[in-house]
This record gives structure tokens, sequence and C-alpha cells, in this order.
């Protein structure tokens, strides 16, 4: 009888106090569980943003390669005299290259790529005119083409970042946001000289330019300097 008295007590089950460790540590290990998922799931977050930093500013280096190196030679008569469509300073510039079906129709397009302010921020903006003469002179909702000048950049803030018009012949694209730094120079020989050099804007010129440097940063990311080799000119 004894005997079964005490192994009784022993099959008896947890104390109170028992009790109170137990939920502790099961507490305490709970605790430390969630932490970890808040702790993961913001290093998760934090790569994915930085993924999507990198990307777009990896999407707008590689468009401007792509145009840049697809620039043509094209004139117009502008006041009765033949002028290069090409002009462009530290941060504007101006040219013509094809662009594919997608962005409404294809062709020959004249593209201006500029530094606008967007309230908080800067934006690297892209705006073309296919290159017909009804599109370049503008329509009732879009402004005409005027060329690039030295002392006149192309003022579109009245208009929206994202649009399209004429059937996608004319239209407003932006690039990259938060934009920290976007320089522009060009190499080559302009018209009174005789050596290549780099210089910081060309126009009026008879000719493009042979190479153009751009330097491209946002506010997180930085990139390494474009040098895009334009096509051979025609003689």
């Amino acid at each position: 009888m004894l005997h079964s008295a005490r192994q009784a007590e022993q099959i008896r089950g947890f104390t109170l106090v028992e009790l109170l460790i137990a939920l502790a540590m099961i507490s305490l290990i709970t605790l430390l569980l969630f932490s970890g998922l808040r702790l993961g799931s913001r290093a998760w977050e934090s790569i994915d943003a930085a993924a999507e930093q990198v990307g777009a500013l990896r999407l707008a280096h590689g468009f401007l390669s792509r145009t840049l190196s697809q620039a043509r030679f094209v004139t117009t008569i502008i006041d009765g005299e033949s002028v290069v469509i090409f002009g462009g300073d530290a941060q504007h510039i101006e040219f013509t290259a094809p662009l594919s079906q997608h962005v409404g129709v294809s062709g020959l397009y004249v593209l201006s790529l500029t530094l606008e302010d967007h309230g908080d921020f800067r934006a690297l903006m892209l705006t073309r005119w296919l290159l017909h003469p009804e599109i370049l002179d503008g329509g009732d909702e879009f402004p005409p083409w005027v060329p690039l000048g030295k002392d006149q950049a192309m003022s579109m803030n009245d208009l929206p970042s994202e649009m399209d018009a004429a059937g996608g012949a004319f239209g407003r694209t932006l690039l990259l946001d938060h934009v920290d730094v976007f320089d522009i120079a060009y190499y080559g020989i302009r018209d009174e000289e005789t050596d290549p050099d780099w210089h910081p804007d060309w126009f009026d010129q008879s000719s493009l330019p042979t190479k153009i440097r751009i330097r491209l940063t946002t506010l997180s990311r930085t990139w390494p300097d474009l040098v895009i080799a334009l096509p051979s000119q025609p003689s």
C-alpha cells in the first residue's frame, strides 16, 4: 500500500510553480520567434526596395545607351535654313532616334531628355515627337516641337508626366524619379575647332558629337558614368 501511494504521488502532475515556469518559457520562446519574423520581414522589404531602385536606374541607363547609340543625323528646315536636329547642355539633350511600335507608332522620333522638378524630387523626363510635319507642328492635345537652344530649355512642367497623344505619336514618360545627378558632356570636333575635346554643350553645329558621357544617379544609388559612341556621320 505504501509503495502504491508513492507511485500515485509521482504521477500526480505538475505543481503550480512548474506550470508557471513552463508558461514563462513558452512566452519567451514565442516572443523570440515573432521578433525574428519581424526582423526577417523588414530585411526582406529593404532588399526588395533596394532591388527595385537598382532596377529602375539600370533600366534608365539601358534606355539612354540604346537610344543614343542609334542617334541619327537628321536635318530640318527652320526659317529657310537647314539645321541639324541635335542640341544639348549639361542637363538637357535633344536628338533623333528610332523607337519601336510599343510606343504607339514605330519610326524616327525627336527625343527630348530633361531634368524637371516634381514637387519634392527631380525626375528625368522623356518627351517624344514623331518625326512628321503634322506632329512637329503640334496639336490641340500636345505642344509643337521647338528646337532646343543654348539659352532656352523647353518647359513641359504643365503637362502630365505620363501621357500619349495623336495615337502615340507624341508622348511623355518618366524615366527615373528622385534623381540626384544628371550631367551630360559632349566629345567631338566643333565647327570652329580642329581637335576633338569634351564640351559642356553642343549647339548649332553641322555634325553630331562622336561620344556622349552621362552621369546619372539617384538619391540612394550611384552608377558608373555612361560613355556612348554615336553612329558615324555621313560625310
